[in-house]
């Protein structure tokens, strides 16, 4: 609904929090979802993702441990990251 690019050269910001999927054995009973907010504004809230993400190709889930590496990529043009935070949600308990 709105271009919240910053200029060329200038930093731009994400914050992504992703929850990952459920299993119940080896059945998937929630895909992960992601919300995420580029320049402080969301742009997806809470969307549920295929799988895996592969080069023109549909994800696909495969079961795997509750935390794992991440991976950043670009697409050929220069690029630079800083900043770079991974921490944990703790769920807060309605008890």
């Amino acid at each position: 609904m709105v271009n919240v690019c910053r200029g060329p050269g200038e930093w731009q910001s994400y914050d992504i929090l992703f929850e990952g999927p459920h299993w119940d054995g080896d059945t998937l009973t929630r895909p992960a979802r992601a919300t995420v907010l580029h320049n402080g504004v969301a742009v997806h809230h809470a969307m549920e993702l295929l799988g895996a993400t592969a080069h023109r190709q549909v994800g696909k889930y495969s079961k795997h441990g509750d935390a794992g590496p991440i991976q950043l990529q670009d697409h050929g043009n220069p690029v630079r990251y800083r900043n770079i935070w991974v921490r944990p949600l703790v769920p807060v308990s309605n008890e």
